[in-house]
């Protein structure tokens, strides 16, 4: 498997001290997902992601763990008029009972 060039960016604005939002969307398919975002050139790029499948399974993705058979961190911007701002407490929360 090829490295995934990705990794030192994402750890790069992981570890920056730019200000960090939180993000909630719906798949429409009974699933849920959480981001942690920072902005970078006008636009709020993932840096923590969690799914919630319809199932109620977690799956947790960020620099360290940027994909697997379920699923990986997104590799686009985020449209975020398609998502909901949530406090960062409650990104934490699922974050922790997810590892």
């Amino acid at each position: 498997m090829l490295p995934d060039l990705r990794q030192p960016r994402i750890r790069e604005l992981s570890e920056s001290e730019l200000p960090r939002r939180h993000w909630r969307g719906d798949d429409g398919d009974g699933g849920v997902w959480l981001f942690e975002t920072v902005e970078g050139d006008g636009e709020h790029w993932a840096i923590r992601q969690i799914e919630i499948d319809a199932e109620r399974g977690v799956h947790l993705y960020w620099w360290r763990h940027l994909q697997d058979e379920h699923g990986f961190l997104t590799d686009q911007a985020l449209e975020i008029w398609d998502l909901m701002e949530i406090s960062e407490a409650a990104f934490q929360a699922v974050w922790a009972a997810g590892q």
